[in-house]
Formats: C-alpha cells, structure tokens, sequence
C-alpha cells in the first residue's frame, strides 16, 4: 500500500504502536506532516528514508524523546505524549532502544552492562539478575563472551550486546536505530539474521530506522518510506514488493538505488 494510511492490512499481529495525523519537527517548524502508520506485534517493521527525511525524529517521537508538533502516537490504547509524565514513564519502560553505537559501558563486561539495567529498575536478588543477562547474552549468541570488555569484540558482536541489554528488562517492542551502520557486509547479514530469529522465536517486536537496503530485504516484514521533498509518508508495504511493483519514480530509486527522473 502507498501514501501512508494507518489502515490495517492482513499481516502479523493486531496493532501495537499507532502513529495518528502525526506532524512533528523542531522549534514548532515541521519538517513531516500528516504521518500516519502502525507497527503490529511480532513484526520487524523499518523506518526508511534518505539522509535529513526525518525517520530519526519520528523515531524520537515514538520512544518519548521528543513530542510532536500534533498528532497521536498510541502504544495499545494509551496516548504516549497525553499521558502524564509519570504514566508516559510507565509506558516508556515497556520499551528497549538500541542506539547505533550499541551504547555500552566500556569500563564494563558484557554480563555488567546487561545487568545494570535489571539492577536499577527491579528489586530482583543477585542470582536471578545474573541468570536473566547470562539468558539474555544466550539469544544473541553471547554466551561464551560474558567477561569481554565490549573493545574486545567486533563491532557486530557490541551490536548484538546492546540488543540483548534492551531486552533485559523484557519490552514489548525494541527500537533500533541504524543497527547496521558501521558494519561490513558479513557482519550486517547476521545481526539481521539474530533480529529475524528473535522476532520468530521470542515473539519480539521490532522497529527499525534504516537505510540499508540489504537489511530492509533480509530482515524487515513491512516498511514505511519518508521522503523529505514530500515531507510525509510516499509508500509502505513489503519492501520487496515496493521495489517490484511501485510505480512512483521516487520508490523505485531508492529501493533500486536508481537516480531519479528530473521532474519527479
């Protein structure tokens, strides 16, 4: 389906995120309007869009760091920026968020960094703690590297930590934001393989800020793509079905990665 609608299409899940007559920017200057989408459970779901379309600020907006201009972004039947600020806190923490860096502590192993967030935010005892991140660092493949110092360890196994510390605490929904920059081919090909197998196996949903055509066909289910000149939505759907069969010239180019007509 093109032009961004938030009706629903046969697919995975009843809506868990929905975006509604979004517009959203910076010091009151929009720089997308009337954006309009959901993500469904289970799904891995992108967020596309070229350098400076907005997906960065739309995702800020979806995990409580910055509130749109107008519009409405429900998280089941809760209002995210209507909420108080100890409700919206409430709802936040049924989030995880990756940010590209992985945003681990350096001066901590891996086992500490995907402690701390069990540590600060639940009364669980030491043992349970332990066993929780030693299982988180389990299903991202982890294991066997619970002592290393994240600079020990290649860029995509940092990235794979900082998924399994988002899931520490057991959201709902994971953010990540351009998982894969930084990393070469090989490496970007199995973390999107570690996000689909967490997807189909743990039932994690997934948003994804992205534009890395690779991982968009490998990992993702549905997307959304923004495009700046247009400042909202301009196609969503299977992404490799917008690449086949789109008919608008700006689709094509970027699934196609194919420079644009003049006039388009």
């Amino acid at each position: 389906m093109e032009a961004g609608s938030a009706t629903a299409a046969p697919g995975k899940g009843e809506p868990i995120i929905r975006v509604i007559d979004l517009d959203t920017g910076y010091d009151g200057n929009p720089i997308l309007t009337g954006v309009n989408f959901e993500v469904r459970r289970g799904e891995v779901f992108g967020v596309l869009g070229g350098s400076g379309s907005g997906k960065s600020t739309i995702l800020k907006n979806m995990i409580g760091l910055l509130e749109p201009i107008r519009g409405r972004i429900l998280f089941g039947e809760d209002d995210i920026w209507a909420a108080d600020p100890e409700a919206r806190q409430r709802i936040l923490a049924r989030f995880g968020v990756m940010y590209q860096s992985g945003a681990l502590f350096g001066s901590m192993t891996l086992l500490e960094n995907v402690r701390l967030p069990l540590e600060t935010a639940t009364a669980l005892p030491d043992d349970a703690i332990d066993l929780i991140a030693r299982m988180k660092l389990e299903l991202v493949g982890l294991e066997a590297f619970t002592g290393h110092l994240p600079a020990e360890l290649s860029g995509g196994m940092q990235k794979r930590a900082g998924i399994a510390r988002a899931m520490a605490l057991d959201p709902e929904i994971l953010f990540l934001d351009e998982p894969s920059s930084g990393l070469d081919p090989i490496t970007a090909a199995s973390l999107d393989a570690t996000i689909r197998r967490l997807a189909e196996t743990v039932g994690v949903t997934f948003v994804i800020v992205t534009h890395d055509l690779a991982s968009i066909y490998t990992a993702t289910d549905r997307v959304i793509l923004i495009e700046r000149r247009a400042r909202s939505i301009i196609a969503e759907g299977d992404p490799r079905k917008l690449r086949d069969e789109s008919d608008d010239p700006r689709v094509r180019s970027f699934f196609r990665r194919e420079p644009e007509p003049v006039g388009a």
